[in-house]
């Protein structure tokens, strides 16, 4: 993985599983990748990838089961679809509209588009 310098590590590896999820590679009860696979596999440090398991527990996408490891929730695909519409909404929505704004676009050239007339 190429990491770059606009976002954290630990949540480009979020954005990594988030992925792993949403293509169906990783489905709800799979065992994700031990904290030491995914460290050495992105060579960074443990500590980087605890964060991003810690992160994905407590949005209940992960499930740690002691000793074993952690799992995908049933619930996984749902969860992850949320956050991620939630972070468009937030972040990228408002740019899009600006430079629509900005470009004079008008929303129907837009609306064409997205239903491909």
């Amino acid at each position: 993985m190429e990491f770059n310098s606009t976002q954290t590590i630990w949540m480009q590896i979020v954005d990594w599983v988030f992925e792993q999820i949403l293509t169906a590679a990783w489905k709800p009860g799979d065992k994700a990748k031990s904290v030491r696979e995914l460290a050495v596999m992105f060579e960074v440090n443990p500590n980087t990838v605890m964060r991003s398991y810690d992160y994905l527990q407590n949005n209940e996408i992960f499930l740690n089961k002691r000793g074993i490891g952690f799992f995908v929730t049933e619930n996984a695909m749902e969860k992850v679809k949320l956050l991620r519409k939630k972070q468009f909404m937030e972040e990228e929505v408002p740019v899009f509209i600006k430079n629509l704004k900005l470009l004079g676009v008008d929303i129907q050239e837009i609306v064409k588009m997205v239903n491909c007339e």
